[in-house]
């Protein structure tokens, strides 16, 4: 069991960093004598948002945070400095420690057969995907996907390198829609200086990698592997570990379309299938 994972005393504003951001927001609303209606006017939500964020039952968005910031007096940004604590409550224990590697990275790159990766979904992609696992926090989740994408586009974008197998783009998520939003989501991402998309065409003949897996690399130290497994993913750091797995990406960066041919190929899946 993690420590995570124990049970606590609900009334205890203390019992995680999600029910001490809900704690002071409710009381700085009190101080003001402030109406749930009020601060879920300022924060682009409503009455039951609100109310579920304050008794910890809900994970905020960066929005409400800020808007937490800008109407309590002497707030000074403490909000905005909390809410990273408790968006990594929305995780679960094992996925934590790759969560605060991959806000630190500087390049990620990602290879995935099947879907698309949770840092490029979109958010009725991502609760269609989520929801199949059938989650009790699942507006936590999407929260939490969402904010994880914060990454490509910050002042400093970390730079991301995205393989996929054309049947990622072909793999109905949801419905018709869901998957045009989608995809033109990941060409607009194609089209970010930054970053690259590259589609590997099926073609009869099947690579060999069927697990999605990813490598992170940093400005100081060595890279890092991610595995994205079943029930849960696991990082990999040894020297050899590394370099087998870059040495696969880049024979998948091989195999793949060129980026530009990669983009139009999305487009020309798009409107053949989801028009």
């Amino acid at each position: 069991m993690y420590v995570e994972d124990k049970v606590q005393d609900p009334s205890d504003s203390n019992a995680s960093p999600l029910k001490h951001f809900g704690h002071e927001v409710r009381l700085e609303r009190g101080r003001l004598g402030m109406k749930r209606e009020e601060l879920g006017s300022e924060a682009n939500c409503g009455y039951s948002l609100v109310a579920k964020i304050e008794a910890g039952e809900r994970v905020p968005a960066l929005e409400f945070a800020q808007a937490c910031d800008r109407v309590f007096p002497y707030a000074n940004g403490r909000f905005e400095r909390l809410w990273p604590l408790a968006l990594r409550y929305a995780f679960p224990p094992w996925f934590r420690p790759y969560a605060e590697l991959e806000w630190t990275a500087t390049a990620v790159r990602m290879f995935h057969p099947q879907l698309v990766p949770g840092l490029v979904q979109t958010p009725e992609y991502a609760r269609t995907v989520l929801q199949c696992g059938r989650p009790t926090n699942l507006e936590d989740l999407v929260t939490a996907r969402m904010a994880r994408q914060r990454i490509l586009t910050r002042e400093i974008p970390t730079r991301l390198w995205l393989v996929l197998n054309e049947a990622v783009l072909r793999n109905t998520v949801g419905c018709a829609a869901v998957m045009r939003d989608q995809l033109a989501h990941l060409r607009r991402i194609a089209e970010t200086p930054t970053h690259r998309v590259q589609v590997i065409r099926d073609v009869g003949k099947h690579h060999g990698w069927a697990s999605p897996f990813g490598l992170l690399s940093f400005s100081e130290g060595a890279d890092v592997v991610h595995i994205d497994g079943f029930p849960r993913g696991y990082l990999l750091a040894e020297r050899d570990d590394v370099m087998t797995t870059q040495d696969a990406y880049d024979l998948l960066k091989a195999m793949a379309c060129p980026p530009d041919e990669s983009a139009e190929l999305i487009d020309s899946i798009s409107k053949d299938c989801y028009t």
